[in-house]
């Protein structure tokens, strides 16, 4: 079972930018579905963007299109998530997870998976 950390979480002003990393115990490339979930106060989980086993197709929700990408990096076994123009809005706790299959409908689900980080704390001001 791999295990994730999370870290590179922070404040931030409104506008600014961050990259969260994942690393992982072991190899995931062309091994495990890899998500970015966040979680913010008073709201349910939702997943920000995902990545496919091999790295060639990404999904992001809609609220953070356009201003976070996803990546991941085969040779040091970590998954990065890169986000631009942040606001109030994005405060949450951030989690990686990681499953070796995913409906490709569903990759944002936090459900399908059962591999996840601890977490790390991003804080937008305005």
């Amino acid at each position: 079972q791999v295990r994730l950390m999370e870290y590179g979480g922070g404040s931030v002003q409104a506008g600014g930018s961050l990259r969260l990393s994942c690393a992982a115990s072991e190899s995931t490339w062309g091994s495990y579905w890899m998500g970015w979930f966040r979680l913010a106060p008073g709201k349910e989980r939702e997943g920000v963007a995902g990545i496919i086993p091999d790295g060639s197709n990404t999904f992001f929700a809609d609220s953070v299109k356009g201003r976070f990408t996803i990546s991941s990096d085969r040779t040091d076994n970590t998954l990065y998530l890169q986000m631009r123009d942040l606001n109030a809005e994005d405060t949450a706790m951030y989690y990686c997870a990681a499953q070796p299959h995913v409906p490709v409908t569903s990759v944002l689900r936090s459900h399908n998976y059962r591999n996840w980080g601890q977490g790390t704390q991003v804080t937008v001001s305005s």
